[in-house]
């Protein structure tokens, strides 16, 4: 982890995200988008998978080294996989080997966008609330 100043309420905050995301995901499904198909926005559930990993991954960059990148990787991909398993036990949630495709695609993207500099931004943002 980063020198971070607020350390214990950063991973507080991580993990509430994670609360979130899993009991979004363990949730009967609603239509928070249009159910209209010709809609002008629409987002598919896998799409909502890619975008909770991508922000997730980019969350947790944020506090973690790029040396851990590969540990926010492993833990976030079995995090996807821990999800399909709990939704694979209620009749109305079912486990899709594509949902952790989209996970992997999600926790990807928000690493690249780490990689381009985004990584380490709560050290970032501390060291200019100090300012």
């Amino acid at each position: 982890m980063l020198a971070l100043k607020y350390t214990v309420r950063w991973q507080i905050a991580g993990l509430m995200f994670l609360v979130l995301t899993l009991s979004g995901a363990m949730l009967p499904e609603i239509p928070f988008w249009s159910i209209d198909p010709q809609a002008a926005f629409k987002i598919s559930d896998k799409g909502l998978h890619i975008i909770s990993f991508t922000f997730l991954a980019a969350w947790f960059s944020g506090q973690y080294s790029r040396l851990s990148y590969w540990r926010i990787a492993v833990g976030l991909f079995a995090f996807g996989a821990l999800i399909e398993i709990f939704q694979s036990m209620v009749n109305y949630r079912s486990a899709e080997w594509l949902d952790l495709t989209a996970d992997a695609a999600g926790i990807a993207a928000g690493l690249i966008i780490a990689h381009m500099g985004l990584g380490g931004w709560s050290l970032r943002l501390e060291q200019w609330l100090e300012q």
